[in-house]
């Protein structure tokens, strides 16, 4: 019989928080339904006259324990080999994970790879969604100081975020025109995105849940107090609110499209019933907390349907 075998490409083993990592969430029903597990972080890949191969570890993940792998042996390995590959190596989207991309697309079609490697560069997670502005709040995108400054003008308190940014990260809001802090912004990142601040913020924001074209459940996430941030890690807590019939309505609209790019796993986010932007497709997470929340395996799905 052949051997079943689950590449994952991701961020150092060292980064997993046992109770919330939606890669190890999903890893553990892989191995459930016997698959073999080969990890490898990215600078661990290589093209070589034709083949795509890593330099890995294959492993067993261990459920309720603080030791949560056991590594078997470390590896060269063709990844062509491999029935499924997912990539959820974390943000930033730089060049090393648009490099992984166009080598891992070599194999994808002898590989079931999620996200497809192409999709994810078409995708981009705060650029896509423009294409749905109808659905957002108030925003602008640019490094044109001009432009900036009628933005304020119009919006008073403005969310200010990097086009690659993740998890939070330099994601502040201001008040008014800062000139210093916004040219600091411009000359590390170029283009920025200004949005118009919803205050609801603080009573959480919803994070959809997109399998195979289909809406599967969803979080809330509250920010810890004071704060603008709903990642849970920068303090966010989670929670279950239904979705409203505006959230289902522009979610469906999402996992169409979504789907017709070649997007089977994402997370898209809202903010009083508005879409902020964010559409995770790199390494959406959540799906542990969900169940933790709930006692519902989207794991279970996501494999059924591959």
């Amino acid at each position: 019989m052949q051997k079943k075998i689950l590449a994952i490409q991701g961020s150092s083993l060292k980064s997993i928080n046992i109770e919330t990592d939606t890669t190890l969430f999903l890893a553990l029903e892989a191995q459930k339904r016997g698959y073999q597990i080969y990890y490898y972080e990215p600078q661990n890949l290589s093209f070589i006259d034709g083949r795509v191969t890593v330099k890995c570890f294959q492993l067993t993940f261990l459920e309720g324990t603080k030791k949560f792998y056991q590594i078997t042996k470390r590896l060269n390995f063709d990844l062509s080999k491999a029935k499924v590959l997912l990539i959820r190596n974390e943000p930033p989207f730089n060049q090393q994970y648009i490099n992984t991309t166009f080598i891992l697309e070599h194999i994808s079609k002898k590989v079931k790879i999620i996200n497809h490697p192409k999709a994810i560069r078409e995708v981009p997670e705060k650029l896509f969604s423009i294409q749905l502005i109808k659905y957002m709040p108030s925003t602008l995108i640019s490094e044109n100081i001009d432009e900036i400054k009628n933005f304020f003008k119009k919006n008073k308190k403005v969310i200010v975020k990097p086009i690659n940014g993740y998890s939070g990260n330099e994601v502040i809001l201001l008040k008014s025109f800062n000139s210093k802090i916004i040219s600091k912004y411009l000359k590390k990142h170029n283009h920025i995105i200004f949005q118009k601040f919803l205050p609801k913020i603080s009573e959480g924001d919803r994070r959809v849940f997109i399998i195979d074209g289909k809406i599967k459940g969803s979080i809330s996430r509250v920010p810890k107090q004071n704060s603008i941030l709903s990642n849970m890690s920068k303090g966010a807590i989670a929670k279950i609110d239904q979705l409203t019939s505006k959230e289902i309505k522009i979610s469906k609209e999402v996992a169409i499209l979504l789907k017709n790019n070649n997007i089977y796993f994402a997370g898209v986010d809202f903010v009083q019933d508005q879409l902020i932007g964010d559409i995770n497709v790199t390494s959406p997470t959540g799906l542990a907390t969900h169940y933790s929340l709930t006692g519902i395996n989207l794991a279970k799905f996501f494999w059924d349907n591959i």
